[in-house]
């Protein structure tokens, strides 16, 4: 049986937007920790989704905390505009920052009153983040490539897991490892067997008959 300290967070890029209000209330039943919402500009990934007015109604809907994943070009410019919108933790890109300044990126984030998360692509190498490890509070490893929901979970990114829980341990920090894409409840497994302690899983969740089973199985229990 594996641990309930499991955080599994439903990103609602999978919800039915025509009643999300109720969406978001069923998963917070059903016994999610946190609410994920996956902001995308058509620039940065090839998917449009929403912005910081949805975020702010997502928040007036839930205490939650709301887990803000910026897949944008300029994500430095609007780092305020969703934390003012409620984002409680907002993750960045390390590709989209290459040409720009990432810690300043992580440090706003931080100066804004959120927890600064930093994410990377099945293509891109770990060690492209590792430079910034100490700066930032969450590690996301895409499980897939990103923009679009329902792709096949990538087994091949559980050894970015284990450097980032080799990087933790030897340093002493706390950061949460998290995992996105293609999140099932075998997949699940595997993630946590490999240390990650966050999942953020939509197909599995929203397009689930039982909410509540479909998180519990994510947990392994």
């Amino acid at each position: 049986m594996i641990s309930r300290d499991i955080i599994v967070a439903p990103s609602i890029l999978a919800a039915n937007f025509a009643r999300l209000a109720d969406e978001i209330h069923r998963v917070e039943r059903a016994g999610a920790d946190w609410i994920h919402c996956d902001i995308m500009d058509g620039h940065f990934v090839d998917n449009i989704s929403f912005g910081p007015e949805i975020v702010s109604i997502v928040r007036k809907q839930t205490k939650l905390p709301l887990d803000v994943h910026l897949m944008i070009q300029r994500a430095d410019h609007f780092v305020s505009r969703f934390a003012k919108a409620g984002a409680d933790s907002v993750t960045v890109h390390v590709e989209r920052e290459a040409n720009h300044d990432v810690a300043k990126t992580l440090h706003g984030i931080r100066d804004a009153g959120c927890r600064p998360g930093l994410s990377l692509n099945p293509a891109t190498p770990f060690a492209a983040v590792e430079p910034f490890l100490d700066e930032i509070d969450a590690l996301l490893v895409m499980t897939v490539h990103p923009g679009f929901g329902g792709q096949t979970f990538r087994p091949e990114m559980m050894d970015k897991v284990k450097r980032a829980v080799h990087w933790k341990e030897s340093h002493a920090r706390q950061i949460d490892i998290e995992v996105d894409g293609g999140i099932n409840a075998e997949m699940a497994k595997l993630s946590i067997e490999n240390g990650a302690n966050v999942l953020i899983a939509g197909t599995s969740i929203f397009h689930a008959e039982n909410y509540s089973e479909a998180i519990q199985n994510l947990r392994g229990i």
